[in-house]
């Protein structure tokens, strides 16, 4: 029998990470179509509200239910804006191990919301759901992104040379491929110990596969 998470909301003091609904298509679309989001992700673009809407209410659910990982929208607690998104994917539920990511829409960027999203999903998956392991992929060039793991608590254990593609604008607006290195990050329970429950952030983003 396949391992599945629960469908879930998780709370901080100022965000509240909750399953994906329709009604956030509008603003999903909006955050992906982001210059740093189409540089650092391998996120389709343009990324049209028919493509967010086929994830919010098909794509993710079949995540979770098949046991693969779990995607979360991140919100503010007083507006309920979308301000970014949290997905867990890779899951090995035999050794208890998955991978993170993080994306934060260009607007709340500066504000904390991406080490403090990935710290409270990092608490809920050991604590809650007994896993003893997270790992994170930062390109070599994406210094923003390296921060938000370091804050964390995260341990770099190596590269992966040439692993993946990240996207550069071209002189006639259209983008480019550019291969780069991955920076391999892990995060332990006892990692944790010490790290304070809300970090600065910096601009970052991670890599999720959003088909």
């Amino acid at each position: 029998m396949t391992s599945t998470f629960p469908d879930t909301s998780i709370s901080t003091d100022r965000l509240v990470l909750r399953p994906f609904e329709e009604a956030d298509v509008p603003s999903l679309a909006a955050m992906m179509n982001d210059e740093l989001v189409a540089a650092w992700t391998a996120i389709p673009q343009p990324y049209t509200e028919d493509a967010a809407r086929r994830w919010t209410t098909e794509s993710a659910h079949a995540e979770r239910t098949a046991g693969h990982g779990i995607d979360f929208a991140v919100t503010e607690f007083l507006t309920q804006r979308l301000v970014g998104v949290v997905q867990l994917r890779n899951t090995d539920w035999r050794i208890r191990s998955s991978e993170i990511s993080y994306v934060v829409a260009s607007w709340a960027r500066g504000e904390g919301y991406a080490s403090e999203a990935s710290l409270a999903v990092a608490h809920w998956l050991f604590h809650d759901q007994k896993f003893e392991r997270i790992e994170l992929r930062t390109a070599a060039d994406n210094t923003a992104s390296q921060q938000v793991a370091q804050k964390i608590g995260c341990i770099s254990e190596g590269v992966l040379r040439n692993a993946f593609i990240a996207r550069s604008r071209t002189e006639d607006g259209g983008w480019t491929d550019i291969r780069t290195d991955l920076i391999v990050w892990s995060l332990l329970p006892e990692d944790l110990e010490g790290v304070p429950g809300r970090l600065a952030d910096a601009n970052g983003f991670s890599y999720p596969e959003w088909n």
